[in-house]
């Protein structure tokens, strides 16, 4: 039953990179480090750092957060524009699975 269930979550979150938004970047991955102002993910490709703006929306499952409520080990997607070399984020969506919990 906990494989189906974290398939599910995987595919919901997966299936967000589906819905690309105009021109943004998304962002997959494992949150390395939390600071005012930017978060660090590990991705695939990489760590990438994306600066988090006063007009971005932080979404957890279907209830709105705060950049305080994101948390070393969670999994996201964010949706990032790209300013010059940076990346602002526009959206964070917190999986409600962290990686260490999908591993078991």
């Amino acid at each position: 039953m906990r494989f189906v269930v974290s398939t599910i979550y995987m595919f919901l979150f997966l299936s967000a990179l589906v819905f690309a938004h105009g021109n943004e970047t998304h962002v997959m991955g494992t949150v390395t480090k939390v600071e005012d102002g930017s978060i660090v993910v590990k991705t695939k490709e990489g760590d990438k750092t994306v600066m988090v703006m006063s007009t971005t929306k932080f979404v957890k499952g279907t209830a709105t957060v705060t950049q305080k409520d994101v948390r070393v080990g969670d999994r996201v997607v964010i949706h990032a524009m790209p300013m010059g070399d940076m990346l602002h984020a526009t959206e964070v969506k917190i999986g409600t699975v962290t990686a260490a919990q999908h591993q078991h």
